[in-house]
């Protein structure tokens, strides 16, 4: 009887230990999925962080915004000093897209975009030039991406910039001297708010309490800095504030311009084959309409700008 419950104990015991080892096993293989799983997302992150790294590359443009006359349309006439400490105005930039237009092609862009997409449809067109009808077809503009985003810019009636400021001083003496010297009214100071100065590039950012004090100081372009009982010359500027908003990258079709075609080999005058384009597009029975402007390329390659 004895023998018999220790034998049962000895059973159970093994029992519990298969049951131990097993949970072990299992622990052990879940854990190695989990390491697998793990690796396996890394991998994907990875992949996923290389394709967006190639797609910003591929998005980043470079434009050049030329210079452009500026017109203000209204003023706002604050009722005191106090809400008008900032000269603000903001405009909107959208780039010109380039196309090369190939020996051979031509453009023309029409007043009405029915016009032009009908052309489109119609694909072959015959023209006639100088006694010969030449076989034209007619397809949309293959543009390449542009940009357009908004410019908002500040220029404070508080805050000047300082540059040009002699590096002979430790960086709190640099700031306590510069505050004492914008404050001077004899030179057209006035009280200073705060004095953000980088000793590295020799500049400093000056806020004055009152408006008014920073246009005095601007009308001279250059301010008086003394150091140790040596004058300095330090230049003066507005301090301007530029940001960019509601960036956007884009890629679009032109709706009244078509790309024409088959026109190679022509020995004619450029000039002589826009005027045949444009009087056989002019038609109406040729599925054409009013003419904007035709632009052909016979000799070599030209740019053309879309906006």
């Amino acid at each position: 009887m004895e023998a018999a419950k220790d034998n049962k104990i000895q059973i159970l015991q093994e029992y519990w230990l298969y049951e131990e080892l097993m949970t072990d096993e299992q622990n052990e293989r879940l854990v190695g999925e989990l390491v697998k799983e793990n690796i396996q997302l890394k991998e994907e992150i990875q992949k996923l962080e290389a394709e967006l790294q190639g797609t910003t590359r591929d998005f980043q443009i470079k434009e050049d915004i030329p210079e452009t006359e500026i017109k203000f349309a209204s003023l706002e006439n604050p009722e005191n000093d106090s809400q008008f400490s900032n000269i603000s105005y903001s405009f909107q930039v959208s780039s010109q897209v380039p196309y090369e237009l190939q020996k051979g092609q031509a453009l023309i862009t029409f007043e009405k975009e029915e016009v032009a997409q009908n052309v489109i449809r119609m694909r072959t067109h015959q023209v006639k030039i100088e006694d010969v009808k030449v076989e034209v077809l007619a397809s949309p503009v293959p543009l390449h991406s542009g940009v357009r985003f908004q410019v908002h810019v500040e220029v404070s009636k508080v805050k000047i910039n300082v540059t040009e400021i002699p590096d002979e001083l430790p960086e709190d003496q640099m700031r306590d001297k510069l505050e004492l010297s914008f404050c001077k009214s004899r030179s057209g100071g006035g009280e200073v708010e705060y004095v953000d100065y980088d000793k590295q590039s020799g500049s400093a950012v000056i806020t004055f309490v009152e408006t008014g004090v920073a246009d005095r100081i601007l009308k001279k372009k250059v301010y008086p800095l003394y150091i140790n009982r040596s004058c300095h010359s330090v230049t003066v500027s507005p301090h301007i504030e530029t940001h960019l908003k509601k960036f956007q990258v884009f890629s679009a079709t032109s709706k009244r311009t078509v790309l024409l075609t088959g026109i190679e080999n022509l020995h004619v005058d450029e000039e002589v084959v826009e005027d045949l384009i444009s009087i056989h597009f002019q038609r109406e029975k040729n599925g054409g309409g009013e003419v904007d402007v035709v632009k052909c390329s016979l000799g070599c390659s030209q740019l053309a700008y879309f906006e």
